[in-house]
């Protein structure tokens, strides 16, 4: 298992667009990936369930995975959500 915790940078948070991307990304992997925000744990790869979530601008989260190839899923995500989801 692999987690690492990241603030997510842009404003909107996860909403429709990001949410989607954030999936996608989640989706190249196989591991299983949740996400994580204070005490709700929800699966990355379901857009409902990160959406749940209501993630906004400067909120922690906390990606986990656990799998073949558990640190580069982790990686690849933290990656993504720092990068701001190119907005």
């Amino acid at each position: 298992m692999f987690v690492k915790d990241v603030v997510v940078q842009n404003q909107v948070g996860l909403h429709a667009r990001p949410a989607t991307f954030f999936i996608q990304k989640a989706n190249e992997f196989k591991s299983s990936i949740w996400v994580e925000k204070e005490e709700r744990r929800v699966n990355a790869k379901s857009l409902l369930g990160v959406l749940s979530l209501g993630i906004v601008g400067n909120t922690a989260i906390r990606i986990i995975a656990d799998g073949a190839d558990e640190e580069a899923a982790v990686e690849g995500l933290v990656q993504l959500v720092e990068s701001g989801f190119a907005e």
